[in-house]
Parts: structure tokens; C-alpha cells; sequence
């Protein structure tokens, strides 16, 4: 078995080596500035991973890690768009640099190109590959259009919000692994089981985000706590304390949603204030856990040897304890 780290080095190798046209170079440019700009590399990496642990060449699945890497980048450069964001990974956003026009068309072209590396698998599993990434690349759009629509809507429910998460986050993770593992050999059976321990596992991931966000320790976290709170955006738990608060905390709390001036410290408090008279970081950290439950409850189904399910589960409690 690989180690995670081997194949992250292999990943951003093959990202660095890749080249595009030089013309018409204000579609190719911007391709290769997002590429450029790293990030974490994790999806293609567990791509790699999955393949290696059910005994296959990790080489004959480079080019579809880099159509996930690509895939990846392609959403962020239009979500860039979507939401107006200035900044990624602390560079200036593409549609900042040249123009959202520009976003569209060069995002367009990625999405291209992530779909000709993909199509160099084997023709034995092409079939099967293909309809997981399309399957996974339509659940990653349905699920930033539900996203979108939550800003216009007070009545969001726990169920929904998790579905969104679901879709927007997690099928990607588990996509991933599931096409990692096709191209390593796996079953059919085997194969949906690791989809679900990826899908379950992002679930899990994207919760413990929400709650890190307003409970988490800011040089820890890497970002500032409270954001979320000071958009309004609609967590786990912002979603969980609509639903339980009564009387004068629903008033307090429907006060600071509706707000528009105010000073960032004093909401932030007011509002982590309701939820810690609710619990509201219980409840999260409970719902959290049952999707971490079911993840590993697929991850033991799974036909492996003991030692590489362990690695899995390893690799799963790493991305789960995060300090807060």
C-alpha cells in the first residue's frame, strides 16, 4: 500500500506537468492559473488510493485523478462567480483577474477537458466509469442550485439541508473513490460500498465544518470563526435553532438575522449565545457522528483485508478530528 502522501506527490507532479493551448489564451490561461494555485489535492489523491486498495496500477488511474482535480477546480471557478468571492486560496479570483465571461467560457472548457482524461480509462470499464462521474458531476450542480435557493427561503428543513450537503460535497467524495476503486478491480458491491463510505464521510466532514465555524479555535481552524454567522448562512446549526428556539429567543434570534447593521463581534456572540442555550452543538455533533457511524459501518462490508480497511478508517478518523 501507498502511503496518502506518496500519492499526493504523485498527484501534484502530474497537475504541475499538465500543459494547455496557448491560443486562444484567454480561454487556456485561466485554466491554468486555477491549477496553479494548489489547494489541498485530497480528491485525486483518495482516487489514486482507492484504485491501489484493491491491488490495482495507480498509474492507469493518473489522468482520471486529474479529470477529478480539474472537475473540481471548475466548480470553484464558477461557484467564484456565483458568489461574487474576490479571493481563492488567497489569490484573486479568476472573474476578478479577467471577467466573469472569461470564468464561464474557461470554466467551460474544463469541464471538457476533465471529461477527455476520464475517457482514457480501459474500454473494459469505461462504461461504468463514465456514468459515475457524469452521475457525480450533475449531483455536484443540483446540489449548488439548492444551495443558491436556500438564501431566498426561511423554511429550510434539517432533512433538506443534509440532502444539499450530500450532493454538493459529499458525492464528490465518494465519486471519487468509487471510480478509484472500478479502476482498481473492485466489485460492483464493493465498489457502492466505498461510494457510501465516502458519501456518508463528507456528510460527516461538511457537519463538523459547520460546527467548527462557530466552536472553532481560528489558528486551529485556518479561517475566522463566525463567518458563517455573520452571512446567515444556512448550517446545521443556524437550520437546528430556527426549529427549537420559542419566544423571546426566536425574537433575539430572528433580530440578528434581520439586522443590517451591526458590529461582527457582538452577532457572532449573540447568536453562539442562543445556540449554547439550546445545545444546538450537541445536536450537531450527534448527527455528525451517525453519518460517521454509517460510513464505517459500510467501510466494514467492504471485501478488504483487515490492514486496509484500517487504513481507511485511519484516513477517516485524520479528517474527522480536527481540533477545535
Amino acid at each position: 500500500m501507498k502511503q496518502l502522501t506518496e500519492l499526493h506527490a504523485m498527484v501534484s507532479k502530474a497537475v504541475d506537468e499538465l500543459t494547455f493551448p496557448a491560443y486562444p489564451t484567454d480561454l487556456y490561461e485561466p485554466i491554468s492559473y486555477i491549477l496553479s494555485l494548489g489547494g489541498k489535492r485530497l480528491r485525486p489523491a483518495l482516487l489514486l488510493m482507492a484504485c491501489d486498495l484493491f491491488g490495482g496500477d495507480v498509474e492507469k488511474a493518473i489522468e482520471p485523478a486529474l479529470a477529478i482535480e480539474v472537475f473540481h477546480n471548475f466548480t470553484l471557478m464558477h461557484d467564484d462567480i456565483m458568489d461574487k468571492a474576490p479571493l481563492r486560496r488567497g489569490k484573486i479570483t479568476v472573474h476578478e483577474k479577467w471577467n466573469a465571461n472569461v470564468a464561464i467560457l474557461s470554466g467551460d472548457a474544463m469541464m471538457v477537458e476533465a471529461n477527455k482524461f476520464m475517457m482514457k480509462v480501459d474500454d473494459a470499464i469505461l462504461r461504468r466509469v463514465m456514468d459515475v462521474f457524469n452521475e457525480t458531476a450533475t449531483g455536484v450542480c443540483e446540489g449548488q442550485q439548492i444551495d443558491m435557493s436556500f438564501e431566498q427561503r426561511n423554511n429550510v428543513q434539517i432533512d433538506e439541508y443534509v440532502d444539499m450537503i450530500r450532493l454538493k460535497t459529499a458525492v464528490l467524495l465518494g465519486g471519487t473513490l468509487k471510480i478509484g476503486s472500478i479502476i482498481g478491480g473492485a466489485t460492483v458491491g464493493d465498489a457502492q460500498l466505498l461510494y457510501d463510505f465516502g458519501v456518508n464521510l463528507g456528510i460527516a466532514f461538511q457537519l463538523q465544518d459547520d460546527i467548527l465555524d462557530v466552536y472553532g479555535d481560528p489558528e486551529k481552524f485556518g479561517k475566522q470563526v463566525g463567518g458563517d454567522i455573520l452571512s446567515n448562512k444556512k448550517t446545521y446549526l443556524l437550520i437546528k435553532a430556527l426549529e427549537l428556539a420559542k419566544d423571546s429567543q426566536a425574537t433575539e434570534l430572528e433580530k440578528w438575522l434581520n439586522l443590517e447593521e451591526f458590529t461582527a463581534s457582538d452577532k457572532v456572540a449573540a447568536v453562539t449565545a442562543i445556540y449554547d442555550s439550546l445545545n444546538i452543538r450537541n445536536y450537531a455533533e450527534d448527527a455528525m457522528q451517525t453519518y460517521a457511524e454509517m460510513a464505517f459501518n459500510a467501510l466494514d462490508q467492504i471485501n478488504l483485508s483487515e490492514d486496509r480497511r484500517q487504513y481507511l478508517r485511519q484516513f477517516a478518523d485524520n479528517l474527522l478530528v480536527r481540533e477545535y
